[in-house]
């Protein structure tokens, strides 16, 4: 996966952003749900809001 559009992408849970396949994501970016801690952080402050 070397060429940036060849990258699977996701759009995140709280942000709405798309975002890239990362290598650190590698083992389990079938549970990847977030484009950053950030994000992953406010998750429950968005189902507030909502």
């Amino acid at each position: 996966m070397s060429h940036r559009a060849e990258r699977p992408t996701k759009i995140c849970a709280v942000c709405g952003r798309p975002f890239q396949w990362r290598r650190k994501w590698k083992d389990v970016w079938d549970e990847v749900r977030y484009c950053s801690e950030r994000c992953r952080r406010d998750r429950n402050r968005q189902a507030k809001n909502s």
